[in-house]
């Protein structure tokens, strides 16, 4: 095999709908290392998720082109590998990423020409689209089609430059601080794989420290556990709990990733759909016992059931009812939907992102809580892949858990109506004929006005209410 043919060069691919560029969050392999087909690679974060990327094949990691904290366009080489390491070595070095993330000058030597990754077939499982169309081309080593630079985001403790220029303007820090064991919320922070590596060979990840990204515990931790390595459990350092400022007493925060996406997608919306809000406060105490009934049941046991699940249930039958809620604005037609993609909007360390459970209409009651509960705790540990962000039909967001009582939520991009969900509390309310303690909450309805007009969503909205006051004679009743 010739060295044109061995070395094979792959580009970043198209991770989702439409998106052309991501940010380098963290290399899994380096320069020198021996890699499986399949094998993650690289996790890469766009406008909608972080996501793994697999090596297309196996061989010896040759070259990579662009360090952790680069942001590169879609197509841009990335990493160059080997695929027949044991053929010897190369007639002309590849070249590799210098410390900086610069690419040194070629030289006459480096100017190999290598066999780029073809666009067909590179499709991360459970995303949506891959690579340009295309075929193979003939590019320098370390050198991609793209014209422009790639962007580097400033190291940890790396002044930029315009912080040089300006000296009233402060290194920009981290938004969020993660303790070393686990992240921002306290828990284990690891990859699913690392998870099953650490089940498989019996080590406990609570007790490691992470060496990854952010804390992150990595396989080499986990296998260097398993061997019989020291193991040290970190302690949550004080110290970086709350943010840091410069002389001019600011901090500034660069929005990028899912922040901006959601930014462009609720400025599009708010001042493209004419939106409207309505509320309605409602009695849930049957529902709540309901729950708890459904809790004490035997095959429910293992099943986490919160207020969520009666509200998803309930709005999914009253899209029965009223199939128009259920629809998009399309400029000369409106879409109405048989199907129901639910969103649930998922605050999470990245930002806000809205995945959706697909077809919940045809899901049993059980069926929706294991969809519901899976999807909450892919988002918690930001998993979320961009196929199960797209698509969504009809959103709920789930403000009670911040004890907010209701809110006018905006409608996510394509979709007509998003219902707010408030806390549940105690309150005085008035039942059959007396005032006494009873479970209320508030829910709001934002609907755009071009498609749902007041009185289908009054009506909508209103079935909702009847079901969460009465969920059980509403089952009977509707289904």
């Amino acid at each position: 095999m010739s060295d044109m043919s061995r070395i094979k060069t792959f580009n970043l691919p198209d991770l989702g709908e439409g998106l052309t560029e991501g940010e380098i969050l963290a290399w899994l392999v380096k320069v020198g290392d021996i890699i499986e087909l399949n094998q993650p690679i690289v996790e890469v974060e766009t406008a909608k998720a972080a996501v793994e990327i697999p090596a297309k094949w196996a061989g010896q990691v040759q070259a990579i082109h662009h360090p952790e904290g680069t942001t590169v366009e879609v197509g841009t080489p990335i990493i160059a590998i080997d695929t027949d390491p044991g053929a010897g070595p190369l007639e002309t070095p590849s070249t590799t990423a210098t410390p900086s993330g610069d690419l040194p000058t070629p030289s006459a030597a480096s100017l190999a020409a290598v066999e780029v990754a073809p666009a067909e077939g590179m499709i991360e499982p459970g995303l949506i689209g891959g690579a340009a169309p295309g075929g193979r081309t003939a590019v320098l080593v370390g050198y991609g089609p793209r014209t422009t630079a790639a962007k580097r985001r400033p190291r940890k403790g790396e002044v930029p430059a315009q912080a040089v220029a300006t000296p009233t303007t402060s290194t920009i820090p981290a938004p969020q601080v993660h303790d070393r064991r686990g992240g921002a919320s306290g828990g284990v922070l690891a990859k699913p794989p690392v998870r099953k590596l650490a089940k498989d060979l019996g080590v406990d990840l609570g007790t490691l420290t992470g060496s990854g990204p952010l804390g992150s515990i990595t396989r080499e931790d986990v296998q260097q556990a398993a061997n019989g390595a020291t193991v040290v459990v970190a302690e949550p350092i004080a110290a970086a709990t709350a943010p840091s400022f410069g002389a001019d007493r600011e901090q500034r925060i660069p929005v990028k990733g899912v922040r901006k996406l959601t930014a462009e997608n609720m400025s599009r919306s708010a001042f493209t759909a004419p939106h409207v809000t309505e509320f309605l406060t409602v009695d849930v105490t049957r529902a709540m016992k309901a729950l708890d009934r459904l809790r004490g049941r035997r095959e429910w046991r293992d099943v986490r059931v919160s207020p969520l699940l009666l509200v998803a249930k309930a709005v999914l039958l009253a899209v029965q009812r009223h199939p128009m809620v259920n629809s998009t604005w399309a400029g000369d037609e409106i879409v109405v939907k048989e199907y129901v993609n639910l969103g649930i909007a998922a605050a999470t360390e990245r930002g806000l992102i809205v995945p959706n459970v697909k077809d919940a209409g045809r899901l049993s009651l059980r069926e929706l809580a294991d969809a519901l509960n899976d999807l909450v705790q892919t988002a918690k540990s930001g998993r979320t892949s961009p196929a199960a962000m797209s698509g969504g039909t009809l959103t709920i967001t789930n403000v009670g858990v911040f004890g907010v009582d209701t809110g006018t939520p905006i409608l996510p991009p394509g979709e007509s109506a998003i219902l707010a969900f408030g806390a549940v509390r105690e309150m005085p309310w008035v039942h059959k004929g007396k005032v006494k303690v009873r479970q209320v909450t508030t829910l709001g309805l934002s609907f755009d006005h071009r498609i749902i007009d007041g009185e289908l969503g009054s009506k909508f909205l209103r079935d909702v209410g009847d079901f969460l006051t009465d969920p059980e004679a509403a089952l009977l009743a509707w289904t």
